[in-house]
């Protein structure tokens, strides 16, 4: 069949986009239908299952345990411990439900859901890492999310093989870092933006391969470079002593400085890729065929795909990490395949609607399986009955489509409603890269979480705080600091502690004790990236006639280059 160019109206904002042909012979060869919302709106929906950040106090539903968890105490479910989750106690299985032909499966979907045990935090192979989610193989970290094989990474996201890591974002193989973003291959440098392989830097941008460089953008195998001037290593050392980077006012005048330079004297290219073949998006590396995609590496034939690690022949997806034939999911198989509409799944294959299941394959709405096959809602069936009541249930969930408080309709072949999900819209990533009000998030139909009542005793003010790290000694471990924000909207604990690895880390790297929480120090970091949409635009070189789809606003301030025109520009 020949498939064309089709237009439609999403059923969420009401918006047209565009279905492709390629898009269709996916759907084709997963046998699911066409979507109904907009490539944007699919994402929202999907981030709204998905906390990371966002900790409460709970209790183990099963040996008693406080507990740290992404769930509230008023979700109506059992939360257990990881030990008690992953332990043999229990069996998901005795909480089954028989699929109801009179309800549609999505409120039975739900029913289960708040039945079955679910897990305090989605993390496992770790080593004295309590306080961290999503995350795999790492050891000694702490407040930090969707991070793997990594080692003393603190309140840090998207970060892989990395060690000795504070506050950095998107970044691979890091050591000795801090405030480092969507960068690669970095080594004891501070403050660096689209950087890799750069070494004993600092307040960078867009450089690459650099050595002792400071204050400057789109330098490539440099060394001994302030403010894109080149000095010898006597000169540079001289400079750069000038610049007291340990007081918090001297390192404020600097940031502001980089900033500026970000804007106003920087060539961007339009996307940032790195070894990469037919793409769109942001942030691609090693990848081939990876359209409207940000933040992927090791990928191929990808499309709608945000944080993307070795996966392939995958569309509309959130978190995978060698995840193949899969479609719409938020981490819908840790080295999986086959998840269709699949929520933190691990190494299973050719499910549907399925919720933390393990090493199982040919589920259809189960929670929790493990090393299970052929289940529908939990309950165990024969491969004859399995394969004779999918075509059924699918049938049955178009016949009878689950419709939410907004009037939207979910038949087959639709992610799970967001008033659904466990969480408030402002507890979720949705709200860190589709920020709304209370009243904005109220009036779409999503749930919201009133900020709690702070009784802290704080024993440091914002103006109290040891303006030099040189002032700074073990006193101040433990003490209650007030955070500078005090009210936002970025989900502000109005204080935070340092804890003594993060002390030690300040020392060595000579670096302030910052002003901000860590939540506010994160929605930073995200305000300086570049948003998860893209715009048609025209490069801004003179002459140039080349055109586009970039993550660069036409309002914004940088300029905006075409590859071609970067490069003879950069290089």
């Amino acid at each position: 069949m020949e498939y064309k160019n089709e237009k439609r109206i999403c059923q969420n904002c009401k918006c047209d986009f565009t279905i492709e042909p390629e898009d269709f012979k996916f759907y084709e060869k997963i046998k699911v239908p066409p979507p109904t919302f907009c490539p944007e709106c699919r994402m929202i929906r999907r981030m709204t299952f998905r906390n990371e950040r966002v900790f409460h106090k709970n209790k183990c539903a099963l040996c008693g345990k406080g507990i740290i968890s992404m769930y509230r105490q008023d979700f109506e479910a059992k939360i257990y411990c990881d030990k008690c989750w992953w332990g043999d106690d229990w069996n998901a299985q005795d909480y089954f439900l028989e699929y109801d032909w009179n309800k549609p499966f999505f409120e039975q979907w739900i029913s289960l859901v708040k039945k079955v045990p679910l897990i305090q935090l989605w993390k496992f192979n770790n080593i004295n890492s309590d306080y961290i989610n999503f995350s795999t193989d790492d050891k000694n970290c702490y407040l930090s999310s969707s991070i793997l094989d990594c080692e003393n990474v603190d309140y840090s996201y998207a970060l892989d093989k990395s060690q000795n890591v504070l506050d950095s974002l998107f970044c691979n193989k890091l050591i000795w870092c801090y405030e480092n973003t969507d960068s690669v291959n970095n080594y004891n440098s501070i403050f660096l933006e689209n950087c890799n392989g750069c070494i004993d830097s600092a307040f960078l941008f867009d450089c690459s391969n650099c050595q002792d460089c400071f204050l400057s953008s789109n330098l490539r195998n440099k060394k001994y470079m302030i403010r894109n001037v080149q000095y010898s290593k006597g000169e540079y050392e001289e400079k750069k002593s000038n610049f007291i980077i340990g007081d918090f006012r001297s390192l404020s005048t600097l940031l502001k400085e980089f900033n500026k330079i970000k804007k106003e004297n920087t060539l961007h290219k339009y996307i940032q890729t790195l070894n990469s073949v037919n793409y769109s998006g942001n942030n691609i590396e090693n990848s081939k065929n990876a359209l409207f995609s940000f933040n992927v590496n090791n990928s191929q034939d990808v499309k709608y795909v945000i944080r993307s690690a070795g996966n392939k022949d995958t569309m509309d997806m959130f978190g995978g990490v060698q995840t193949e034939s899969s479609y719409e999911g938020v981490a819908p198989s840790f080295k999986g395949s086959g998840s269709l509409f699949g929520m933190t799944n691990r190494a299973s294959h050719d499910i549907k609607y399925s919720f933390l299941s393990i090493s199982s394959h040919d589920l259809f709405g189960c929670v929790a399986l493990r090393n299970k096959q052929y289940c529908i809602l939990n309950k165990q069936y024969t491969k004859e009955e399995y394969e004779e009541l999918i075509p059924k249930i699918i049938q049955h969930m178009n016949d009878m489509p689950y419709i939410d408080s907004k009037g939207r309709i979910y038949r087959y072949g639709e992610f799970f409603p967001p008033e659904l999900s466990p969480f408030a819209y402002n507890e979720t990533i949705a709200q860190e890269y589709f920020p709304l009000t209370k009243e904005e998030a109220i009036k779409e139909g999503y749930k919201w979480k009133d900020k709690e009542e702070r009784n802290y005793n704080i024993d440091i003010k914002t103006e109290d705080i040891p303006n030099d790290i040189k002032d700074v000694d073990d006193s101040i471990l433990n003490k209650v600091i007030e955070c500078e924000h005090k009210e936002c909207n970025h989900q502000c604990t109005e204080a935070f502690k340092i804890i003594p690895n993060e002390l030690q880390f300040y020392k060595r790297m000579n670096l302030p004790i910052p002003h901000l929480c860590p939540n506010c120090r994160h929605y930073n970091r995200l305000s300086q990236r570049n948003p998860l949409k893209l715009w048609h635009r025209k490069c801004m070189k003179e002459n140039c006639t080349n055109e586009f789809e970039t993550s660069y606003s036409p309002d914004r301030p940088e300029i905006v280059y075409c590859e071609k025109c970067y490069n003879g520009e950069v290089y």
